[in-house]
């Protein structure tokens, strides 16, 4: 019987203030990958890590196969160098999908091969008294912006003297605020919030000593917001994987920055409706707000490992955070459901216990609607049975 654990919010925040003041855009992942390894050590949680430093941590259970995954990512946003110009200003493209609307005005570090530099993104015509309304009528884009770092630059020979080059990274601030009623407002919540939930749910287990029923791996990925996720972390024995990531609130969308919301499907697909389910029942049992659903513009670590070729069921769970990939919000206790619910979700049994073989025969394949619920309704003729019978008649008697 699953247990609801407390969970420690004073850890979770301070994990998350931590996650949030290391640099962690997609390339330039090892520092935080550092850090994280440091965190499971401290909660005598053993780990190993890929070639790039996906991090796959395992708290062992009562059985191996079939084992079980959660995984949420370390990588965030960012930006990079295009090109120099000779106004002594950089040209800049995105790190991962992200509009350059939320870039406008953005505090960075720029990364060289020899130090740092502090500057800011600013729109090409960035003046009002010098442009006047022009200023309101930029086209919005990354060919639009550039980056001014706070050194006395007037031409591309001054950046080069400085040593800048293309392909420097930039780390845009987090920017982070917690306030009294609960409300997070960062940029980079996604996924640092819920990689901070994700150890608050690990430190939850470990503190408890539950055992748990089958062996679970905390993975922690680092390409994400490029796509490739969780793509080469798995075990073979892993047969089901639940990602935790951001969730949606916006018009048109059923999330909200409270509770868990159980993603039934992004752009990438449906999710396993076996495990999703599973998910909703377990919050109802344990009274956890929940709410469904569907996200269009929208790929998640499940996606990336279902596209590897990875045969497993995967569902999504998210935290609501308004303005999503710019300055986010959500909640403390978004992320407390957040934890609760993977919790509990380690304590269950696993979801198919078939699902221990890779291949096997239909005996104990599940079903998704009982056999006496496929009553479909007859068919309809395009004709009355009666006019078929009568014209029918009078054919066999002439």
């Amino acid at each position: 019987m699953q247990k609801k654990l407390d969970i420690d919010t004073d850890f979770l925040t301070q994990t998350l203030l931590e996650l949030l003041a290391i640099p962690s855009p997609v390339g330039l992942t090892d520092e935080i990958v550092h850090y994280t390894c440091q965190k499971l050590h401290n909660l005598g949680i053993e780990h190993e890590l890929t070639r790039r430093g996906a991090i796959r941590a395992s708290i062992p259970g009562r059985n191996s196969n079939p084992a079980r995954a959660v995984v949420a990512h370390l990588d965030t946003l960012g930006a990079m160098v295009r090109g120099l110009k000779d106004n002594g200003r950089l040209a800049l493209v995105p790190i991962g999908t992200w509009s350059s609307r939320f870039a406008e005005g953005a505090r960075v570090t720029l990364y060289t091969d020899e130090g740092y530099y502090r500057g800011t993104i600013l729109p090409l015509l960035a003046s009002g008294h010098a442009f006047n309304d022009d200023v309101d009528k930029q086209p919005i884009s990354w060919d639009h912006v550039e980056l001014r770092i706070d050194e006395f630059c007037d031409t591309r020979e001054d950046l080069e003297r400085l040593g800048i080059n293309i392909g420097d990274y930039l780390v845009i601030d987090p920017s982070p605020e917690m306030l009294p009623n609960g409300f997070i407002c960062s940029r980079h919540l996604d996924d640092k919030a819920g990689v901070a939930a994700l150890l608050a749910a690990c430190k939850a287990i470990q503190d408890n000593g539950i055992t748990l029923p089958i062996k679970w791996y905390p993975l922690f990925t680092i390409s994400e917001e490029v796509g490739s996720g969780a793509s080469a972390i798995l075990r073979g024995e892993v047969s089901e994987m639940v990602g935790v990531d951001i969730a949606i609130p916006a018009a048109g969308q059923n999330s909200r920055e409270s509770g868990v919301t159980v993603v039934m499907q992004d752009g990438s697909g449906p999710y396993d409706y076996h495990l999703s389910h599973k998910l909703i029942q377990l919050c109802k049992q344990h009274d956890i707000e929940h709410r469904r659903d569907i996200f269009r513009f929208y790929h998640s670590d499940s996606a990336a490992a279902l596209e590897a070729g990875n045969d497993i069921r995967t569902a999504l769970i998210g935290f609501g955070a308004d303005s999503s990939h710019g300055y986010e919000r959500t909640h403390i206790g978004a992320l407390t459901a957040i934890a609760e619910l993977v919790t509990l979700y380690v304590q269950s049994p696993p979801t198919m216990a078939r699902d221990s073989r890779e291949l096997g025969p239909i005996d104990g394949f599940p079903h998704q609607i009982e056999p006496e619920d496929m009553r479909l309704p007859e068919p309809k003729l395009p004709y009355p049975r009666d006019f078929l019978e009568h014209n029918s008649n009078d054919k066999s008697s002439d």
